[in-house]
Parts: structure tokens; C-alpha cells; sequence
């Protein structure tokens, strides 16, 4: 993933102590640093010490922000003092950068509450929010209200608010590829391209046929194809599967790789049930897999807001994500249930998984024509859920979130799969019942509820439970 750039804003008020900005400007530029993340911000000349306490001082800086509007993805609202709160919400307006905006402000030290040292953050970050509200735009504030940027608790606000910003740059620009039809008894995936797209996203289409055509005639011996067979062998035990269904997955994953690089998409949705099989002999999951592990997520049945879902649990935690069915109770636990595809998680779900068939599509299409599934067991650890939909009776978007724990219960069965544990599942299940949600959800290794809630509802716009 490319670095974060965030604009930063000093907010100063003159009859406060000028060398704060200055102090701040060094406690600022050494966290940044520290977590990898680029900084546009005035020059110490550029106004009184770089800050903006004034009309004059906020046109310089949204001047300076619009010339790296590309470059910024969120802006950080630095309180050494009380600050100007006009300042900052001119900056804002001005600037018009829509980015996610983090407001902090650091606190006074009890024996340092005169004149030469007092700061008044405490009570300035109330005014800045307060303008910020008059003015609509969003924000986010950090766990504590004042706080100082080298403390634990912000670098960990600081860390997920860069999430937050990854998160809403990726969905605002976000291409999808659907490649095939919905198969028709998946009614559970229908979703609204024109929805997604006042969103910013994007869905590009191709017929399965398109691509199995150039499959079908890709020459025996092609290198690019040859690459691909040995990349799959190398992804994952195959040593079950015939040499000529190999082949055929790695000439179809040459192609689906070029339609994906071509239309430069982020992540597809592909037509797994079951025109893949009865036409071309395999299962699409490795390929699937595949793209997912390279931060290329990939979902099936044409789940174009499952993928939408894994898309953003990526760019949220930096690692791979999954789509899932939420498939089994497990016994009589309420808090737990069986997570199962059949399969195409990424090979960090699965390890010591191989390469297989999928023996209940295998009833109606003949087991020899699924080969390409991935059969494994997801590892205890944590877990985020996410899925989002798109409501075409209200024209909006709406999805939930939730934390829990895979397990390492005993679980007796194929494919890819795993247990969960998620405190309240019961009442989470109610929900996506009631809620009329798909029986897909999207997962990470990761928890990352509260950056994806931030993202979804405060920038967004969308419609979100956070479950717990």
C-alpha cells in the first residue's frame, strides 16, 4: 500500500504562548516519522511559526492543500493551544479536500498553568469541534480529549485514523469487475450499480464467454500460461489434481488477469454456480484465492457488494481478506457458528491447505469438473466481520460491522473453513435477518470494526451497525 499523506494544521491564538506551535512542529513531525506517514504543512515562514490563527494565515494554508490535493488523504488538526476554531474551519473550507479530518489537542500540565505555559486545549478543541459542526464538515476525535502526540493512546488514534483514511480514499475511487451473470438462484447478491456509483464506485462487466473463448485458444506451451501453472503449484499443494485441469486453471488465470489488470480494477466478483464447471471443467477458487492474497480480493456467485465488503476490510488492516457463508451453529453455543466456503479464502486462512474439489457441486456437476476448490482450516485468532448492501428501496447503502474470535474447537467437515465466536451472536443474527442482509459476509484476520464504522458512516455516509 502507498504511504499516507495527511495535511496538518496548527492551530494557534496570539495571546497564547507562540512557543508551543514550535514545540508541537517537532512533537508532530517526529510521530509522523515514526509511523510512516507523509505530512504537507505550512513553513515556520510561511505564517507566524506555521500556524493559522488568522483569515490571512487559513487562506495560505487551504492554498497550500489544494496544490497537493492528490497527495492528501486526511488532514490533522493540531491544538498546541486553544487554537483559532475560525482558522481551522476556513482552512477546511477553502481548502475543499472532502478527506477525513482527525482534530487533536494537547493538555495542560498542572504545575504549568501560567501565563508562559498555558494552553487551554481542553476547552479550544470543544470550540474548533462546535465550528466544525456549524461548518458540516466530519471528523474524528481522538480516544482522550487532550492528549499529547507521543502518547501511546494517539499513536494508536493516529494509526487508526490513517485506516480511515485508506479506507475512504479506496471506496471513493474503488473499480469492480463482475465478471459472468448472477447465477439464478442467488437472488441474495442482486445489488444497484447506480447506487454504488453515487458512492464513487465503479463496476466494470464481462461474459464468462468472452474469457473461456480466449482461454479455449490460447496455444499448448504458452509461456505466460506456463508461468501461471507454476505460480498455482507453487501456491498450494495440487498434488491431487490432474495435469489437465491445472492447465486449464492457469490459461484462464492468464486471461482473468489480463481483463483485471486492463480495466484496472481493485477487486472482482466472478460466476462461480455453475456455468465454470459445466463449461470449462474446473472450479474458479484458486484463481480466486489467488487475487485475494495479492490484495486483489476476489468474491464468488458474483457478490459484487461481498467483494465491495472485502475490499474495504483490506484496505482497512493492510492484509487479506475472505468472503464467507455464515454457514452452521455449532452445536448449541449460542455464541459460536461455522464459517465455510468451498473454497476460495487466501492462502493465509488455509495453512496446510491443498488444492481439491467442492464434493457439493460435485452432485450436480460431477466432482471431476470442481477441482480447483481449496480445502483448509482458518486458525484461531481474531476476526472482523463486515458486509455491506445496497438498498434500492431507500437508494442507499447500508452494511454492519463486528469483532470476535475464530476458535479452535473441533470442527469435522471439507473445504475452507473455520469457528467463530462472537459475543451476542444471537442478537447479531436477528439483525441480518431483519435487516434483510445477504448470507455472505466478508472477514479479516484482524480486528477492525471501529476503523471501518468511522469510515463508512462519518465519511461515507452510509447506514452502519456496529455490532457489541
Amino acid at each position: 500500500m502507498s504511504k499516507t499523506t495527511l495535511g496538518v494544521i496548527f492551530g494557534n491564538r496570539d495571546f497564547f504562548p507562540d512557543k508551543l506551535v514550535t514545540e508541537a512542529r517537532g512533537d508532530v513531525a517526529k510521530v509522523l516519522k515514526a509511523a510512516g506517514v507523509n505530512a504537507v504543512m505550512l513553513g515556520e515562514k510561511d505564517t507566524k511559526l506555521g500556524g493559522v490563527e488568522t483569515y490571512s494565515d487559513a487562506k495560505k494554508c487551504a492554498e497550500l492543500f489544494r496544490a497537493s490535493r492528490d497527495r492528501i488523504d486526511g488532514v490533522w488538526v493540531c491544538l498546541p493551544n486553544f487554537g483559532d476554531e475560525k482558522g481551522v474551519a476556513d482552512v477546511l473550507r477553502l481548502s475543499q479536500l472532502d478527506v477525513p479530518v482527525l482534530v487533536q489537542a494537547y493538555p495542560d500540565d498542572l504545575d504549568k498553568l501560567n501565563v508562559e505555559r498555558r494552553r487551554d486545549g481542553f476547552c479550544g478543541k470543544i470550540s474548533v469541534c462546535n465550528n466544525l459542526i456549524q461548518a458540516g464538515t466530519p471528523f474524528t476525535i481522538t480516544t482522550r480529549h487532550v492528549v499529547r502526540p507521543g502518547d501511546e493512546s494517539f499513536r494508536k488514534d493516529l494509526a487508526e485514523f490513517v485506516g480511515v483514511c485508506r479506507v475512504v480514499k479506496g471506496l471513493r475511487k474503488a473499480r469492480l469487475g463482475a465478471i459472468g451473470a448472477r447465477p439464478g438462484a442467488f437472488n441474495t447478491v442482486r445489488y444497484s450499480e447506480k447506487i454504488l456509483q453515487a458512492s464513487g464506485i465503479s463496476v466494470s462487466t464481462v461474459d464468462w464467454s468472452e474469457l473461456l473463448g480466449q482461454a479455449e485458444r490460447m496455444a499448448e506451451g504458452d509461456k505466460a500460461a506456463k508461468a501461471k501453472l507454476d505460480e498455482i503449484r507453487a501456491y498450494m499443494p495440487s498434488d491431487k489434481v490432474p495435469a489437465d485441469r491445472l492447465a486449464r486453471m492457469a490459461k484462464l488465470g492468464v486471461v482473468v488477469d489480463k481483463w483485471v489488470g486492463d480495466n484496472e480494477l481493485d477487486a472482482t466478483a466472478i460466476q462461480c454456480w455453475t456455468s465454470i464447471q459445466a463449461n470449462y471443467g474446473i472450479n474458479v477458487c484458486t484463481l480466486m484465492s489467488m487475487m485475494s492474497q495479492k490484495l486483489l480480493p476476489s468474491a464468488c456467485e458474483v457478490d459484487v457488494t461481498g467483494v465491495l465488503s472485502m475490499y474495504a476490510l483490506q484496505l482497512a488492516s493492510g492484509v487479506p481478506s475472505a468472503l464467507v457463508d455464515w454457514n452452521n451453529n455449532y452445536g448449541d453455543e449460542d455464541d459460536k457458528c461455522v464459517l465455510f466456503h468451498c473454497g476460495n479464502w487466501p492462502a493465509c486462512y488455509l495453512p496446510g491447505g491443498e488444492i481439491s474439489t467442492a464434493p457439493i457441486l460435485g452432485t450436480s456437476v460431477g466432482e471431476a469438473n470442481t477441482y480447483g476448490a481449496l480445502a483448509g482450516r482458518t486458525p484461531a485468532g481474531p476476526v472482523t466481520f463486515a458486509r455491506l448492501t445496497t438498498d434500492d428501496a431507500a437508494g442507499c447503502i447500508r452494511g454492519y460491522v463486528a469483532e470476535g474470535m475464530l476458535t479452535d474447537d473441533k470442527l469435522d467437515t471439507f473445504g475452507s473453513r473455520a469457528v467463530a465466536k462472537v459475543a451476542g451472536l444471537q442478537k447479531l443474527m436477528t439483525m441480518i435477518c431483519n435487516g434483510g442482509f445477504e448470507h455472505h459476509t466478508a472477514i479479516s484476520q484482524s480486528h477492525c470494526a471501529g476503523i471501518l464504522a468511522e469510515a463508512f458512516e462519518k465519511y461515507m455516509g452510509w447506514d452502519i451497525y456496529r455490532h457489541g
